[in-house]
């Protein structure tokens, strides 16, 4: 089989977005070959925007800046085309859908791309509908896109690209707001149009195990370099560089990794990506040493020692008892006036100094839950009381001082000029006196490393998360509420922020978080209520709730790495393994086996 033909090549690019400013892309190359299917990876600030801003065409076209060196699509130089010819064989699709919808139907969407490509009139129905059925949305012809869950709309948006026969689709953290199964569908339907329709995809994403499963080619950048391209076996090889740039790797290549330091394992080995190959490596180890130990004690006529109990079983995470609840829903309900999602019968109660998880698809009315729990929602029937309040009667600036959110974008919470006032500005509400809210505003802030006198939007993303974040903090609330903080995040970020809210549980805030990225969830929640179709299915300590595969399927939502192998573990290799949630117990555990024999 020939090689295939590059499709794009970076030659020694360097970009800097202003004279002077550090450079965002920095002697970069890279040559993608046709029908590859790549991920980029690196932390915030790493290039990765930068790097499909020029393979898309929009720097230098788009984007003013200094660039230096040659970028080319298809063999031709994309200083020397137009974006329209670039267009044409590069097809991009934003982090951001709801800024690159332009109709309000999903028929008009794909139109407009496909009129304006001049592509003629007899063919665009044919098109459309191959589109939609290849991308699996055909049914969602005649919808409004406003009515759309944001799968969906990430599966539209991707067809409209597709629409219009680019031969790459550079896509930019398509899955940031996903829940884990929309994530999955959005990534099945790259890996159809890459097989079936030989479409280079390059995606640039965040949650590493989703692109180990999916990409034959992992990117790594980091200060605006190309650190490590390669296999992801190969790439997640390097697990402390990777955590040291500030970038994830997936839980089971942790153990692996970590099973190589300590010498169980070769070093510089294949990590596993996935339980599969995880539960494979396990069991061999075990199998090896329980052999070797059946051996020595034939040969000495002595019994082998028997397998640890199951010991390694986390504890319980303890609740405040004796505590009354700091939040109590109470038989809620609630219908939006023009339909759409709904709320039915909800009854949870949360304690002083929890944290707790609430987990289920897009559309299972997690955000309206809290909504209702802000006072930016009442309920139709049934009582909601946040700090022995009831939230009917009383004005949201009563229920603000009991209870803070964090929302899932932090520049619908930023509004001042800098981020010292932005952090102060909740406690001057609250009728603090000025002097005493920036003093204190100033030392929460300082703690998370931010800068006090610049403009909170001159800051990355991850950084206006901080920002908001920090002003949350600062309240000091009897309750807060967190709605995907760690989206858009990198590891070292994600890490900043809930290493922030545990430390806030611990001096007695009740922390009730919605969450897509299950890692996360396991790592940091006590508890866990599990929603679908507005409703709650279940309530529960997060291993035994992960560990549930009937409850899991009803709700969409996939087990953490560590929780769904130790389950598997328990049942095929060692009852020693049942309920463990983390690397290091599945770690210390296997040492312990292996070395016992």
């Amino acid at each position: 089989m020939s090689e295939k033909n590059t499709i794009i090549e970076l030659k020694d690019v360097s970009f800097a977005y202003s004279e002077g400013a550090e450079r965002a892309l920095d002697h970069v190359d890279l040559a993608v070959r046709e029908g590859e299917f790549v991920g980029v990876i690196g932390p915030s600030g790493a290039g990765k925007s930068t790097l499909a801003a020029v393979m898309s065409g929009a720097i230098p076209h788009h984007f003013s800046g200094q660039l230096f060196g040659a970028t080319l699509v298809d063999g031709q130089d994309t200083c020397e085309v137009t974006l329209t010819d670039i267009s044409r064989i590069v097809g991009s699709v934003l982090q951001d859908i709801d800024s690159q919808m332009v109709a309000s139907v999903v028929e008009d969407e794909m139109l407009f791309g496909l009129e304006n490509f001049g592509v003629p009139h007899d063919q665009i129905e044919d098109r459309i509908q191959q589109t939609l059925e290849t991308v699996g949305i055909a049914d969602l012809h005649d919808r409004e896109i406003a009515t759309l869950s944001g799968g969906q709309k990430q599966k539209v948006a991707i067809a409209a690209i597709l629409a219009l026969a680019p031969r790459v689709l550079v896509l930019d953290e398509p899955t940031a707001a996903l829940d884990p199964a929309s994530s999955t569908l959005v990534f099945e339907t790259l890996r159809r149009v890459n097989e079936l329709a030989g479409i280079t995809v390059i995606v640039i994403e965040q949650k590493v195990a989703l692109l180990c499963k999916y990409c034959e080619r992992v990117l790594v950048m980091s200060e605006g370099r190309l650190a490590f391209d390669g296999e992801p076996h190969e790439v997640f090889a390097h697990a402390r560089e990777l955590r040291q740039m500030g970038v994830d790797s997936p839980r089971v290549a942790r153990m692996a990794n970590s099973l190589a330091q300590k010498g169980i394992l070769p070093a510089g080995g294949r990590p596993c990506l996935n339980v599969p190959e995880a539960k494979e490596l396990v069991a061999g180890l075990v199998a090896g040493a329980r052999g070797e130990a059946d051996a020595r004690a034939a040969a000495s006529a002595e019994p082998a020692p028997a397998a640890p109990a199951a010991a390694h079983a986390p504890a319980p995470r303890p609740q405040a008892e004796g505590a009354e609840p700091v939040v109590e829903l109470d038989h809620v309900n609630f219908a939006y006036p023009n339909g759409g999602a709904t709320v039915d019968d909800l009854q949870m109660r949360v304690y002083p100094g929890e944290l707790v998880g609430i987990v289920g698809q897009n559309g299972a009315g997690k955000t309206t839950l809290t909504k209702l729990l802000n006072g930016l929602l009442r309920p139709a029937s049934g009582t909601v009381r946040i700090a022995g309040i009831d939230t009917k009667g009383v004005p949201t600036s009563t229920i603000a001082a009991h209870c803070a959110t964090l929302f899932q974008n932090p520049d619908r919470q930023i509004c001042k000029d800098t981020v010292l006032e932005e952090v102060a500005f909740g406690l001057t509400l609250h009728g603090m006196p000025e002097p005493e809210a920036r003093q204190k505003a100033a030392a929460v802030a300082e703690r998370f490393g931010l800068p006090l006198d610049e403009s909170p939007f001159s800051l990355s993303r991850g950084q206006r998360q901080m920002v908001a974040l920090a002003s949350v903090v600062v309240l000091d609330p009897d309750v807060v509420l967190l709605d995907e903080p760690t989206s858009g995040l990198d590891y070292r970020e994600c890490m900043t922020v809930m290493e922030t809210v545990r430390e806030m549980a611990g001096r007695g805030c009740a922390v009730i978080m919605v969450c897509h990225d299950m890692e996360v969830v396991s790592d940091f929640a006590q508890r866990l209520v599990v929603m679908a179709n507005g409703r709650i299915l279940a309530r529960g300590e997060a291993s035994q709730v992960f560990s549930d595969d009937d409850l899991m399927a009803a709700a969409y939502v996939e087990p953490p790495q560590v929780i769904a192998l130790s389950k598997e573990l328990a049942r095929d290799v060692d009852p020693a393994f049942a309920n463990i949630s983390e690397v290091s117990q599945v770690v210390d555990l296997v040492e312990e086996m292996v070395r016992r024999g």
